[in-house]
């Protein structure tokens, strides 16, 4: 059965029907469940998504065996059985992946579908896709998670179809290990782009605007109507920051440009372990102390990038050939020193980089390495936020090593190491991207945002390209807008020989195209009214992002102006925060 792509509903009342468009649902879960949750959206254009009409709506593979159980609790689920092989002659069987049942769909060009699923696997954990075919037969990973036997585990994550991916496609799941998949509660919501972006102001707005009321009194404590309020922002409320380097240091132009715009920086390389120690028991920090003495100048904040970075590439040549109790001693030292020297002028540390991917530690110290090299920096640094740090997280739902769900694994295992429960940690995710998939990115920071941690995007840069600065703008607006997102860091640090990937500014601190790019973010998240009057009774409302401001408040009665600074933050609404000036 076909079915209209749309999001948008019809909502009838007595004065006749209403056109509206759906709202996006940021519900997801982390948690493994005994019954999957209902299907969000009421399973969108996903016919049957709950299976209580059996398989209705959807097809097997050829020489696939397939059906619908209920659990104890009466809960209807699809199962695949045998789907993990298939017959090359006799008593001869090659492996291939094990698919699920699949539904034919619809499909409309430049729109983006927010998808989700409930899935399990018969036996052991299982690293678990969910494919849609698009109508020219491209297979698209929307999403990946690793499925449980036992019980289950959400999936939430999207795809873009282009103008050229209009007609019949398919929706399923699959794995390459030899299980059979269970699927419930199947959802698949397609919104325009013009509906998408949408969503992500309003989000935006919510999460990083507050109304504030103003009240005007005179000297007799009276409200003062038609008193003029000029209004200026000290400082922005959301850090928004970028990767510095070295050649910051006595250099004016550069120095100018960046502490002109960002509230947060990160050196590239200066406070990594081969940036302090490149020669053993020779430490220098001569440079990163400069570094953060000229943010501290600047009120910018600092975070740490890193103690420690578990990609075996990446190790000092003295380190490598080291045995266990000498690397043990080098790490006790690195680690003392480094986080002793600037524990609590930090606000974040990323203790052991990219440990998803990598293991260099916990394949010379064992499994345990990362959770213990986090206790000890706690120990040191009782102010610091602990970051895990990784990459292709929000980037690729193909990579298997980065996942939402093994990023909340090896947190939750961070986390509840003993002794750790005290500790504050981070989400940072890096987010190095080429084309960004954004209904992934927002599931999957959907998902990671029910770890109730502060969540970074800490190292942002898109690939050199003709659709740069379009894919930059369309991820910075998705971070901007999510409501878990409590700070962007680009990773676009500059250097007289070209920038990592990606270079805001030329040698000359003239912006290029993505330096305007950024520039226009900023001055857009700012954007308020920067004066008004107060009414009959002496009030004003105000719109006005997160920050810090200056109120200056004059009247014709009164020979000199008052001035008023104030903090508006997401406890600032109208009900709860008012603001009373004397003149």
């Amino acid at each position: 059965m076909k079915r209209t792509v749309t999001s948008l509903t019809c909502v009838c009342v007595d004065a006749g029907c209403i056109v509206q468009s759906v709202e996006y649902d940021h519900r997801a879960s982390i948690e493994c469940l005994g019954d999957p949750m209902k299907p969000l959206y009421k399973g969108g254009i996903i016919q049957n998504g709950e299976f209580n009409n059996g398989l209705m709506g959807w097809s097997t593979r050829r020489d696939i065996k397939a059906g619908v159980r209920k659990s104890a609790s009466g809960n209807k689920f699809a199962v695949v059985q045998g789907a993990s092989s298939s017959p090359l002659g006799t008593g001869a069987v090659a492996a291939s992946p094990s698919h699920s049942v699949y539904q034919k769909i619809q499909m409309k060009g430049d729109t983006h579908y927010s998808l989700s699923a409930w899935l399990r696997v018969s036996a052991g954990t299982a690293h678990v896709r969910a494919v849609v075919k698009a109508p020219n037969g491209e297979n698209i990973t929307a999403g990946a998670i690793d499925a449980q036997s036992g019980c289950w585990t959400m999936l939430k994550g999207g795809m873009t179809a282009r103008a050229y991916h209009h007609g019949q496609g398919e929706v399923f799941f699959e794995s390459d290990a030899p299980v059979d998949i269970w699927v419930d509660s199947v959802s698949l919501q397609p919104f325009s782009f013009e509906e998408w972006n949408a969503h992500a102001r309003q989000s935006a707005n919510k999460a990083r605007r507050s109304t504030v009321k103003i009240v005007a009194r005179g000297p007799d404590g009276q409200p003062m109507a038609n008193a003029n309020v000029s209004i200026q922002q000290l400082r922005a409320g959301f850090p928004f920051g970028n990767a510095m380097t070295k050649e910051i240091l006595g250099n004016p132009a550069y120095e100018k440009w960046f502490f002109s715009r960002f509230t947060v920086a990160t050196m590239e390389n200066e406070m990594k372990w081969y940036g302090t120690e490149w020669v053993q028991n020779q430490e220098d920090y001569r440079t990163p102390d400069a570094m953060l003495a000229l943010a501290q100048k600047y009120g910018v904040k600092v975070r740490g990038h890193n103690v420690f970075w578990d990609d075996q590439s990446s190790q000092l040549k003295w380190v490598m050939p080291m045995n266990l109790n000498q690397l043990k001693a080098a790490m006790q030292k690195r680690l003392k020193n480094v986080v002793s020297r600037y524990a609590g002028k930090l606000i974040h540390w990323d203790v052991v980089n990219e440990n998803l991917h990598f293991n260099f530690f916990e394949t010379k110290l064992g499994p345990s390495a990362s959770p213990m090299i986090y206790q000890q920096v706690g120990q040191i640094d009782h102010t610091a936020v602990l970051f895990m740090n990784e990459f292709n997280t929000l980037e690729q739902p193909m990579d298997p090593n980065g996942t939402p769900t093994k990023y909340v694994a090896k947190m939750k295992l961070i986390q509840g190491y003993p002794g750790n429960a005290g500790f504050k940690f981070g989400v940072g995710l890096e987010s190095h991207f080429t084309t960004p998939n954004l209904p992934y990115v927002r599931g999957a920071l959907d998902t990671l945002a029910q770890l109730k941690l502060p969540m970074w995007m800490t190292e942002v840069d898109v690939v050199k390209g003709p659709n740069q600065v379009k894919f930059l703008e369309q991820v910075l607006r998705e971070a901007y807008g999510h409501p878990g997102v409590q700070g962007i860091v680009m990773w676009a640090a500059w250097h007289p020989y070209g920038c990592y990937v990606m270079c805001l500014t030329d040698n000359s601190f003239k912006n290029l195209p993505v330096g305007d790019l950024v520039d226009k973010l900023i001055a857009e998240w700012k954007t308020h009214k920067t004066s008004a009057a107060t009414d009959a009774n002496g009030m004003l409302e105000l719109d006005l992002a997160h920050g810090d401001y200056k109120l200056t408040v004059d009247h014709p009665s009164q020979t000199t102006a008052v001035s008023h600074t104030m903090t508006v933050d997401a406890g600032s609404a109208a009900s709860e925060h008012i603001i009373s000036v004397k003149l």
